[in-house]
């Protein structure tokens, strides 16, 4: 029975239709493993009950012939996402026990065709963080381990409880947030698929906010296919989020497999940076080769102002979240510290409620949106952002997409950034460019370091192009031949 764990999102789905299993038997095989890997601290909350219950109620609607195109499949959430009825936390002490009266639109989305929920997915509290050892509810663990080390690895961040989840097999697939890199740099810590759409493809609304403008709900699969199926059926035009785009949404799962022969491929020279480590650099041109390989033109280009991404990125965001944290006051849910009056009482709750690095963030946010540092840091990061979009767009006119690294190492020790936020920050240095010109990217599982941990690349393409990403993506996947799987130790 646990093999069924071992199955793809493609290979369960149609292993279902044909009554090889039900979703009972998978969901249950799934909440075990669930239950026997706790070590991993991948789950903040299990619904083993509430699982078995919407598998039993997919069995018959199969039964009936009324199966959804996700009909049955076990899926883990991230805690970003309210879940009506299921307690929601985004990582943090401040929202407490707090159980939404309503479903984010993607939950939704998913449970219209037919998924089951497995449980609510660890992150980085709020999203903010790059490892995910910033969460109320203790760091995740990577079961990836290094050659002969014990030592616990960070499955990157802020969604690296769906990232431990989907490597170690316990669950099909994972919704995920990415803001400045949050899942496609897990993606390459863990040996799996991440894809942030374009922004406003998939609805925001009912996602716990970090950085408005920047934030991006996507999935994590392990593989190209999956992230596709899941995409397809998260994303839609939402008029609740003002933001979301009121376009169709293609079958994503149809360009998988589609012949990449004869496009352009745009490698940005700038991405080349000092002390990147030579198995990186090294990856990057493996990609570059399969890419060639399946009939793709290799292009140089220059995106001039990268290098002003990181610092821009780290202002704009903090700036946001400072606005959108304001509503945790203590007063109308979560946790609440009582003081002398109503400002001591606002300040024991943010001190007891938010951790060090959001408390870090909402600082920083306050001072560049304050009186006399707005134009210097705010408007001028804004400007910046609108440069970083331009070089794109030139970019695009010569090319159909970008290759690049996802991450500039593989995954490290937890605990061996905590104290740099600096060096912390640095692990978004190929992503954050992505969320600042709103365009999609995916990272693709592409090989192993000298310690056997996986890499990742980045495919960047033009906004709502996911579908060149995919056939691209499918290419890249058959190439790498990635099927490494990190041995059981938990």
């Amino acid at each position: 029975m646990s093999d069924l764990t071992k199955l793809t999102l493609k290979a369960a789905l149609d292993g279902l239709a044909a009554k090889s299993f039900s979703s009972v038997e998978i969901t249950q095989a799934h909440v075990a493993a669930v239950a026997a890997a706790r070590a991993l601290n991948a789950y903040v909350l299990e619904t083993p009950e509430q699982a078995i219950a919407m598998a039993e109620a997919s069995d018959a609607r199969r039964a009936s012939g009324n199966a959804g195109v996700l009909d049955g499949a076990p899926l883990g959430i991230k805690d970003l996402f309210c879940t009506k009825g299921v307690r929601s936390t985004a990582g943090s002490k401040i929202i407490g026990e707090f159980i939404p009266t309503y479903e984010s639109t993607i939950t939704a989305n998913l449970w219209r065709d037919g998924a089951v929920m497995l449980g609510k997915l660890n992150m980085d509290e709020f999203a903010m963080g790059s490892s995910n050892e910033t969460s109320a509810w203790g760091p995740v663990v990577n079961p990836w381990r290094s050659k002969g080390g014990n030592a616990q690895l960070t499955p990157g961040g802020s969604s690296g409880g769906s990232a431990s989840a989907v490597a170690a097999e316990l669950c099909l697939g994972a919704t995920a947030t990415d803001t400045g890199g949050s899942i496609r740099q897990p993606a390459s810590f863990t040996g799996t698929v991440g894809i942030k759409p374009t922004y406003g493809r998939c609805s925001r609304w009912g996602v716990v906010a970090f950085a408005s403008s920047l934030d991006q709900a996507g999935p994590m699969a392990r593989t190209v296919e999956d992230a596709a199926i899941l995409l397809t059926s998260m994303a839609g035009h939402d008029p609740k989020d003002s933001t979301s785009l009121p376009v169709e949404t293609p079958d994503f799962a149809s360009f998988v497999g589609k012949s990449v022969k004869g496009l352009r491929i745009g490698v940005p020279k700038e991405y080349r940076v000092d002390n990147m480590p030579p198995e990186i650099d090294a990856l990057w041109e493996q990609g570059i080769a399969w890419l060639k390989e399946a009939g793709c033109e290799i292009v140089e280009v220059s995106l001039p102002h990268t290098k002003y991404a990181l610092p821009a990125y780290y202002i704009v965001a903090p700036a946001e979240a400072s606005s959108n944290l304001a509503r945790y006051d203590g007063m109308r849910y979560g946790l609440r510290v009582d003081g002398a009056n109503l400002t001591d009482t606002y300040e024991k709750s943010r001190a007891a409620g938010f951790g060090d690095e959001v408390k870090r963030r909402i600082l920083i946010g306050t001072y560049v949106l304050s009186a006399g540092y707005y134009d210097a840091y705010y408007l001028k990061a804004l400007k910046v952002r609108r440069r970083i979009a331009d070089d794109f767009d030139q970019a695009f006119q010569k090319v159909d997409a970008l290759l690049t690294p996802t991450a500039p190492s593989a995954a490290f020790s937890l605990g061996d950034r905590s104290d740099d936020p600096v060096a912390m920050y640095l692990n978004d240095i190929f992503t954050v460019t992505v969320n600042l010109a709103g365009l999609p990217g995916m990272s693709v599982p592409a090989g192993l370091d000298a310690n056997g941990l996986p890499l990742g690349l980045q495919l960047i393409g033009r906004a709502l192009d996911e579908g060149t990403l995919f056939s691209l993506g499918g290419a890249l996947e058959k190439a790498a031949d990635f099927r490494a799987k990190p041995q059981k130790w938990w």
